[in-house]
């Protein structure tokens, strides 16, 4: 399913592009287009993008559904913010995986008033769909720019407030170049061993229920020793979920990455974590 990545700044004219994206696409093809974003999840906006965490989830939860949603068939639009240059990226992988072609819209950055224009765009909403002032000054802040030098922000197609979307360019990008081709971060290779998937299982478990111990007496600033590793964790208080969660990903990455020595599964599993947790 070909991606359309939206990027903008907040109300810069995103949804009304996505609109006219998935009118014409319905129109001139016979797929099916599906629009992810924050609307579709209800994001409480100005409590989501005040709370990092918030932010974080609902940035997983738009690419989990995304990834849902793709294949080679359809039309996805992802009609988001995607100010990211990390999550921008993130999704490009998502996107050689499934081996199907993406694009970039990017709307309005170039013009040199549009964090006025778009300011004045937000005020001029209903009260329930606007940004509070502090919230929106602070995206705009924030934006990191897309940049058609990097592969993940290429094709990148820019739109001005006036412009007409380029509708047919945008078509042939998807439907007339080739996908991004699979590589080793993002094709799945075989286990290395018959041992080695259940070794991964029991590892991480070991090493959680390790951390999930420490935590009764242990204080931030300790130094946790697990079983199996030498290095040590640098304790923080961490809900069980979000160790579940990382653990997860780090199960996703071994999958994809085996190793023949079990024994250093500990070690990298403490250090996958301390980046994560910090």
């Amino acid at each position: 399913m070909p991606l359309i990545i939206m990027c903008g700044y907040p109300c810069s004219g995103k949804t009304r592009r996505t609109e006219e994206l998935k009118a014409h696409f319905e129109e001139t093809t016979d797929r099916q287009v599906h629009i992810v974003g924050d609307r579709a999840l209800g994001v409480d906006r100005n409590s989501v993008y005040a709370d990092s965490q918030k932010e974080k989830d609902t940035r997983a939860s738009l690419k989990a559904e995304v990834e849902r949603k793709v294949n080679k068939d359809n039309i996805v639009i992802l009609d988001s913010l995607n100010y990211i240059k990390g999550y921008r990226y993130e999704l490009f992988c998502l996107t050689k995986h499934a081996q199907t072609p993406h694009c970039l819209v990017r709307m309005q950055v170039h013009c040199l008033t549009s964090g006025e224009e778009s300011s004045l765009w937000n005020k001029n909403r209903e009260a329930a769909e606007q940004y509070s002032q502090d919230i929106f000054d602070a995206l705009v802040q924030r934006f990191e720019a897309p940049d058609s030098r990097n592969r993940w922000d290429s094709p990148l197609f820019t739109v001005l407030k006036d412009d007409i979307l380029p509708l047919e360019a945008v078509s042939d990008a998807l439907f007339k170049r080739k996908a991004p081709p699979p590589n080793q971060s993002t094709q799945s290779q075989p286990l290395s061993s018959t041992n080695f998937l259940y070794e991964l299982d029991k590892i991480t478990q070991d090493v959680l229920m390790a951390i999930f111990n420490a935590q009764k007496t242990s204080v931030p600033g300790d130094l946790i020793s697990v079983p199996g590793a030498t290095e040590k964790i640098s304790f923080m208080t961490v809900n069980m979920a979000e160790l579940r969660k990382l653990r997860r990903q780090f199960i996703s990455y071994s999958k994809m990455h085996p190793t023949e020595k079990t024994g250093q599964i500990a070690n990298m599993f403490v250090q996958y974590l301390n980046k994560g947790l910090h």
